[in-house]
This record gives structure tokens, C-alpha cells and sequence, in this order.
């Protein structure tokens, strides 16, 4: 392997360190199970203390700084694809691989050519943002494929230059590839950070109000369905700014970043990048604007239905039995929203299965 280490332009990362590099580092070091906590772009305690592990598990030189042997190291597990994403370093990366102007070019018009993309790249020999997002596209249209068809689409003389090393460099582009596909916004994403259906997962002293509430509807026989309790932050900013995208109230380019939430936003079109956030607000089956803050992401909401048959006969909070006949559902009945209200459940009238500590 001939490959150009100095192309990469690696810093020595310690103690203070600050910017991109070091969010790659900690990236890698998270996903290869050293814990970092925040990956936040600053070099401290924690991310040194990982750094220590990390050299000792790989028989290096125990100093906490990211040096080249350690650089070497990380870059035989994977690290180059990390540089190449979070410090955006996709010219870079195909600079370490040997590939000059022609080679960039030929990448260039082979990617075009085998999505094939819509406009076409510039086969201009400079990898910017708009390259990226180009093998982003392709690799996100052909898929598993990528990888085989772009092998048969680049120049003999690309190969000729890169001659042994061909397929290594290969495997590398296609990682980089890979990854910045799964970052891309579409309805993958709907799965990851879900909602809670468990009333353990409420706040005090709201929790305790809901099973006193849930106890009562028991005892008198009704069915519980529970939709949603709680909303981790990170899944209330997916859909949000889906929901946003695809209602053209904000363009993919201007969301701002959420951290640990690595959606990539901003597809090779506009258009591509409003269908997929119109794919996830139907996946999420939104109705009305999400909002980024709310009782569900403090604890302090549960969406559920509760239907009975016949008449329900429930006690509220002081213990008065209420009887309660249609309509059979907690979406519509509102006797059975005054009986919630006693132990402080309260619903909000304009969204039929939430109910909450105050209402919103």
C-alpha cells in the first residue's frame, strides 16, 4: 500500500485540541465502544481518557495523544472514513488514495454515469460539497451495486495509476460512500429515538397521577391503548424539521445541527431533499406542526385511547362513581375528560388521544 498519509494533513490532537478533527476522533472512538461522552469538537479529560484506552487496547504508547502512530493505527480500523465526513475531508481522502486531477474527473463522470445524476456533476477535478452530495446520491440509487459498477465504470488509466492499490482505494470510497448515505434524511430514520408507550417513563408527581387514573379506568373495565409517553428530544427535532422541509418552511440547507443526531438534510436536489422529509412525516403520521419542546419530551404527556363497552362506571378522585355511556372512546367523551381532570390527567380537546398535567 502506497498511500499519501501526509495528504491527509493530520494535527496532533490534544489536550485543548478544538474543531472538526477532533469530532472525527471522537466519533471513531465512540462507535469503536470508547466512551467519550459529547462528541463536541473539544479535546478534554474524557476524550483524553478514551484516547489512553484506545492506545492501550492497540499495544501503543499510553500518552493520550493523538499522534501519527495512533493516527496510523485508527486509520487500518476505519478512522479514514470519520476524517473524511466530520472534518470534511472528502478531497483529502481521495488525495491519500493517490487520485490527482484526471483521476478526481473520472470519479466525477463515472458517478454521473452510473446513478446516473440529474444535473450531472462537473468533471472538474475539485471534490467539493456538490461532488459529495453527487456520491451520496449515486450510492443511494444503486445501493449495493455501487461498489461493482463503479469498479467497471472508472478509466483503465485511473486503474493503471492506482495499479495495485486499486481495490483497497476502492473499499474506501465505497465506505465513505456508504456512510454518507445512511446520514441522508429519508424514512430510516423514523425507527431511531423512539417513543416511550410506558407510564413508568412519566415524571413525578404526573406519573403517579396517570396510574391512580389508569388504576380507576381498570377497575371499571375500560381498554387502554397507549400510544406515546415519552418523546426523546432527539426524535421531537426529526419531526420538526421534517415536517418543516416538506411544507417548504425552511430549506434542508439552513436546519441547524442537533448533536449526536448525524441527518444529513440536504440531498443532491431540493426536490429529493423535500420527498424524503415527506416520507418521514408519513412515516411519523403527522398531523400538525411538531414542536421541539413539549410535555411529551418533559415527561408530562401520554397520548393513549380508553374505550369501553355498555356504561362505565368509574370512580374519580375523591371516589364518586361517574357512569359514562357514549361515546365510548376517550377521544370524544368529554364526562370521561372531567373524570381524568380530578386526577390531574387533563385533555387537550384538539388532539384526540393527548392528555397531559395542564392541558398542552
Amino acid at each position: 500500500m502506497s498511500f499519501k498519509l501526509q495528504a491527509l494533513q493530520l494535527t496532533t490532537l490534544n489536550k485543548q485540541s478544538e474543531g472538526p478533527i477532533v469530532t472525527a476522533w471522537q466519533k471513531f472512538l465512540l462507535e469503536n465502544d470508547f466512551p467519550i461522552g459529547a462528541v463536541d469538537g473539544d479535546f478534554g479529560n474524557v476524550t483524553e481518557k478514551a484516547t489512553r484506552e484506545y492506545q492501550i487496547r492497540n499495544g501503543l504508547t499510553a500518552t493520550g495523544v493523538v499522534d501519527t502512530a495512533t493516527y496510523g493505527k485508527a486509520l487500518e480500523q476505519g478512522f479514514l472514513t470519520y476524517f473524511a465526513i466530520y472534518a470534511d475531508g472528502g478531497k483529502k481522502l481521495l488525495a491519500y488514495l493517490n487520485f490527482g486531477d484526471n483521476e478526481v474527473k473520472d470519479l466525477q463522470k463515472s458517478l454521473t454515469a452510473i446513478a446516473p445524476l440529474n444535473p450531472p456533476l462537473a468533471p472538474d477535478g475539485d471534490f467539493g460539497p456538490n461532488s459529495t452530495r453527487g456520491i451520496t446520491e449515486t450510492y443511494k440509487k444503486i445501493d449495493i451495486n455501487f461498489r461493482a459498477k463503479l469498479a467497471q465504470q472508472l478509466s483503465n488509466t485511473t486503474k493503471t495509476k492506482l495499479g495495485t492499490d486499486f481495490d483497497l482505494a476502492l473499499d474506501k470510497i465505497t465506505e465513505y460512500a456508504k456512510r454518507l448515505r445512511q446520514q441522508l434524511s429519508g424514512k430510516d430514520w423514523t425507527n431511531l429515538f423512539p417513543d416511550s408507550d410506558s407510564i413508568d417513563d412519566l415524571a413525578s408527581p404526573f406519573r403517579q397521577k396517570v396510574q391512580a387514573f389508569e388504576q380507576a379506568l381498570k377497575n371499571a373495565g375500560a381498554d387502554i391503548s397507549i400510544a406515546s409517553v415519552f418523546r426523546p428530544s432527539e426524535r421531537a427535532y426529526l419531526m420538526h424539521y421534517a415536517f418543516r422541509i416538506s411544507n417548504h418552511e425552511i430549506a434542508a440547507l439552513d436546519v441547524p445541527p442537533m448533536p449526536n443526531v448525524d441527518i444529513n438534510w440536504l440531498h443532491y436536489t431540493p426536490a429529493a431533499s423535500v420527498q424524503a422529509a415527506k416520507e418521514m412525516v408519513s412515516v411519523y403520521n403527522i398531523a400538525f406542526r411538531p414542536v421541539l419542546t413539549s410535555r411529551h419530551t418533559q415527561r408530562l404527556a401520554i397520548d393513549w385511547e380508553i374505550t369501553w363497552l355498555g356504561t362505565l362506571n368509574v370512580k374519580n378522585a375523591i371516589g364518586t362513581t361517574v357512569s359514562i355511556a357514549q361515546p365510548r372512546t376517550s377521544y370524544e367523551n368529554s364526562t370521561l375528560w372531567q373524570v381524568g381532570r380530578s386526577y390531574g390527567v387533563i385533555k387537550l380537546s384538539s388532539d384526540r388521544p393527548h392528555w397531559s398535567n395542564d392541558g398542552h
